[in-house]
């Protein structure tokens, strides 16, 4: 029953609390680009989601819009931080509400990665991506596609409750964490 109904009715509940717990957070962080005169703010990328469906995922930008430079080169202040905290990730909310994505789930692929997954690897489409997911909470970045993926198709195989109310837990403690963000340093998943 949670797979059918229960994981959207929290997902969308969840989506409409966190935003109005957190307004004041996307008021300021726009107050901050506008300090930063990086623009603009959100970063939209088309990414697969449930059953191989296309859709528009949204995030803070992080790097700067100049494509030319390498990865690292194009790091300002704010996406350092919102990088390192996850809150980059925030507008991702509105694509719960959409009904695109999951509060928890496997992290959605740019479509770029389409050709390259076998047929099992497919299956982590089998649910809603999600903003956070069980690869996120075991080593995200530091991990290989390899387990990423690995992780992502265990999630699929056992997906309830308490496995959602365990990651997003798990997620909290991240966030207030604050780890270092490797993420330009991942190499790109080669199938």
């Amino acid at each position: 029953m949670y797979n059918r109904s229960g994981k959207v009715i929290m997902d969308r509940v969840g989506s409409v609390f966190l935003f109005l717990l957190l307004s004041w957070l996307f008021v300021l962080l726009f107050f901050l680009y506008m300090l930063s005169f990086e623009f603009p703010c959100l970063y939209k990328s088309v990414r697969i989601g449930k059953s191989g469906r296309h859709f528009t995922m949204m995030k803070f930008r992080t790097l700067k819009t100049n494509e030319q430079l390498p990865l690292k080169a194009r790091q300002f202040w704010l996406g350092k931080f919102l990088r390192a905290t996850n809150l980059d990730e925030l507008p991702q909310l509105w694509n719960v509400l959409k009904g695109e994505m999951s509060l928890v789930g496997p992290r959605p692929l740019p479509i770029a990665y389409e050709p390259l997954l076998s047929h099992e690897q497919k299956n982590r489409h089998l649910v809603l991506p999600g903003i956070t997911g069980l690869a996120q909470v075991n080593g995200k970045n530091t991990l290989s596609w390899e387990k990423k993926v690995g992780f992502d198709l265990q999630y699929v195989r056992e997906v309830s409750f308490g496995l959602d109310l365990i990651i997003l837990l798990k997620t909290v403690a991240l966030v207030v964490q604050k780890n270092k963000d490797v993420s330009l340093d991942e190499k790109r998943f080669s199938g």
